[in-house]
């Protein structure tokens, strides 16, 4: 719990323990420390005032050599180091260091004021012994004059490490007592506070939206009965919520189950609520909580929007989104101020009246002709029923009602072809067995325009699983159409494989199709020279009936072309898993 109210009362008991007990502490720390190098200090004099007439007495003698040897000697059970300075500041004996490599010593202070006739001290570091020390130094009188300096000194790290141990000992102390005084914090702490964080705890569980929470307690004072209000509150808010929940749940499975797409907005326009419909339709499924202009940036919905919500009316009209049309329902909510948004997609409903208009056009159009032949033909029979028009006439007649035999087959093929319950009738089959099918049918054709009628099948070309009914079909109107529309070059039939598939390509040298008409070529009917198409007997369902036997097989068909440059069918029927084409 961030600031708690246990947190503050511990922290309360915290600074008051510190800062009553660390003054006290690093205080003693620094009256140890005086008390331990005045004891030092005292030790030092004392010892310099037992040692002072034997060392005035080996000056007396003259002899430095000697002296220097009985420091040395004398330093070892004395504790301590000992130095003898002369008066000009030459060190004449040093326990620890040869005396001759000594500096001038006159302005050590400790030395400086035991010449001038008093105990000297001084503390700092040594760089000869490379060291913090601690020195004295007294005067060695004679004739009433400082002769020179008897000076004792002792390394500082025997205080420090006596301080150190006297430091650790009393941090092991003070740190017993405040995690004495600190666990008996705690614990008051944890009685006052208990309480309060678990109604903190069970008010958060709440907040989230669970409403089966209880908080347990049998204090006899206000927080008891904080925790038996609370309590209370909770159940009543758990049923509340229960009833709330199974309503929602009801209108929610309501509006999940529309085929349509809806959304709830409220007065500002923002989503409160929609359907998966509604997030399929417009291709986006985070909406809660967004605008719908944010997602619909369409200015005919909007304005829709804005006169319902000003005439709080409803109204329903057809719209188009996308290039997708839209039955959209609009109603206010006058309780909410808000609006219910319904979205109908009549796309493909439209798409499928477009088809079948334009099927019946295309249709009427490509009967009407030979059926205006065929009546056109028998008025020539009946006015002349036996002189020159007559052979005419009847070539006429053959030649139309072959073209309506031809339109009715490829429709007949078309449905049948598109009829749901219609399966094709797989078996493996070879490119040879194919071409052999198919070209010698279009030979005499190509022969009598001068036209090559080639096959190609490339290495590795295996036998694929497929209709060959259906095959032979597809092919007889590719070819049929090159074979058509070429009048010069060739006309080849080509096999090969490539990425598990195998593919199958017709082209030729011909005029080639034109790039605005190459995304409609598949359309029934649809012909790109109408004129021409007519006089060699196009029905204009070739490709579509290409087109459908290829999807029956899982492949594709695509067109490259250039105008002038010929035209290129390519079909790529995929391999099963099991290696071979499927069907």
């Amino acid at each position: 719990m961030k600031r708690s109210v246990f947190l503050k009362v511990l922290a309360g008991f915290i600074a008051v323990l510190m800062l009553g007990s660390l003054p006290i502490v690093f205080s003693s720390f620094a009256a140890m420390r005086r008390s331990a190098e005045k004891s030092t200090a005292e030790h030092l004099e004392s010892l310099g005032r037992s040692l002072r007439a034997d060392v005035e007495s080996r000056l007396d003698a003259g002899d430095e050599p000697a002296l220097d040897l009985w420091i040395k000697s004398l330093a070892p059970s004395a504790g301590a180091r000992l130095t003898v300075v002369e008066r000009s500041g030459r060190v004449l004996a040093d326990s620890e260091k040869d005396p001759a490599a000594m500096e001038d010593h006159r302005y050590r202070q400790e030395v400086a004021e035991a010449l001038q006739g008093r105990i000297g001290m001084s503390r700092r570091f040594s760089y000869t012994v490379e060291a913090r020390m601690l020195y004295i130094g007294l005067p060695l009188e004679k004739d009433g004059s400082v002769r020179a300096v008897l000076r004792l000194s002792r390394y500082m790290r025997i205080i420090d490490e006596f301080i150190a141990e006297m430091r650790r000992s009393t941090f092991r102390l003070a740190l017993g007592v405040l995690l004495l005084a600190l666990a008996g914090a705690v614990w008051l702490s944890l009685h006052f506070t208990r309480p309060i964080g678990r109604l903190r705890q069970a008010a958060d569980r709440v907040a989230g939206g669970d409403f089966s929470v209880r908080v347990k307690g049998s204090r006899a004072d206000e927080l008891g009965a904080l925790t038996t209000d609370f309590n209370l509150m909770t159940e009543r808010l758990q049923a509340l919520f229960e009833d709330a929940n199974r309503q929602k749940d009801n209108l929610v499975r309501t509006i999940g189950s529309l085929q349509e797409g809806l959304a709830v907005l409220d007065r500002d326009g923002r989503i409160i609520l929609a359907n998966d419909s509604f997030r399929a339709l417009i291709g986006n499924a985070d909406t809660e909580g967004k605008y719908f202009w944010e997602i619909l940036r369409r200015p005919p919905l909007r304005e829709q929007i804005e006169r319902v919500r000003a005439e709080k009316s409803i109204l329903r009209r057809e719209i188009r989104l996308d290039e997708r049309s839209f039955l959209c329902t609009l109603a206010y909510l006058p309780h909410q101020d808000g609006l219910v948004l319904l979205l109908q997609d009549l796309t493909e409903i439209r798409r499928v009246e477009d088809i079948k208009k334009d099927f019946v056009v295309n249709a009427s159009h490509e009967l009407r002709t030979p059926i205006a032949a065929v009546l056109g033909a028998a008025e020539l029979l009946e006015k002349d029923g036996g002189g020159m028009g007559r052979a005419a006439a009847l070539e006429i007649l053959k030649r139309n009602a072959s073209r309506l035999a031809g339109i009715v087959e490829d429709l007949l093929k078309l449905g049948e072809l598109e009829d749901q319950g219609f399966l094709p009738a797989p078996r493996l089959v070879t490119a040879e067995e194919l071409a052999g099918r198919v070209l010698p049918l279009y030979r005499p054709r190509a022969e009598a325009k001068g036209l090559e009628l080639a096959v190609e099948i490339a290495p590795g070309v295996a036998p694929f699983a497929a209709d060959p009914d259906l095959m032979e079909h597809l092919l007889f109107n590719l070819i049929d159409n090159a074979v058509k529309y070429t009048d010069r070059g060739r006309v080849l039939l080509a096999f090969r494989r490539g990425g598990g598939e195998t593919i199958i390509e017709v082209s030729d040298t011909g005029p080639g199709i034109p790039t605005e008409h190459q995304s409609r070529i598949f359309e029934r009917f649809y012909v790109v020279d109408k004129s021409r198409s007519r006089k060699l007997g196009g029905t204009g369902l070739g490709l579509a009936i290409a087109k459908h036997v290829v999807q029956l097989h899982g492949g594709t068909i695509a067109l490259r072309s250039e105008e002038g440059r010929g035209a290129i069918f390519t079909v790529r029927i995929p391999d099963k898993p099991d290696g071979t084409a499927r069907s």
